[in-house]
């Protein structure tokens, strides 16, 4: 008797299983435009904060580390940046915007580092 419980009682979350996952992804995107409206506005450590917060809730979440890596990018923590970049690339790998993203923080990135090293 108790296993047929048990079953019945996971059927019914089954179907809420997804309604969760858009939730997850409405509440970080709610961060992520947030974060646009701070970052606008020079505020990036508090973008960054709420970046951070959408990655955590949603982590399949390609925008909201694509963001970060700009903010990371932006406040000179390129190592940071260089991860977010990626894991964005991961979740998106044919996203143009990330793509062209990140290139552009190589090409960048690399140049300095060079410089620096002369």
């Amino acid at each position: 008797m108790t296993r047929y419980v048990l079953v019945a009682a996971f059927l019914l979350l089954v179907p809420t299983a997804p309604a969760l996952a858009d939730d997850a992804r409405d509440s970080a995107k709610k961060h992520v435009e947030f974060g646009i409206s701070v970052a606008q506005r020079g505020l990036w450590r508090e973008a960054i904060y709420r970046w951070d917060q959408a990655a955590k809730i949603d982590p399949s979440y390609s925008a909201a580390f694509n963001n970060l890596a700009v903010a990371y990018e932006h406040e000179g923590e390129f190592d940071k940046a260089r991860k977010a970049y990626e894991r964005a690339l991961e979740l998106e790998p044919e996203n143009q915007m990330v793509r062209q993203n990140y290139e552009l923080f190589k090409e960048i990135n690399d140049r300095t580092s060079r410089r620096g090293s002369r």
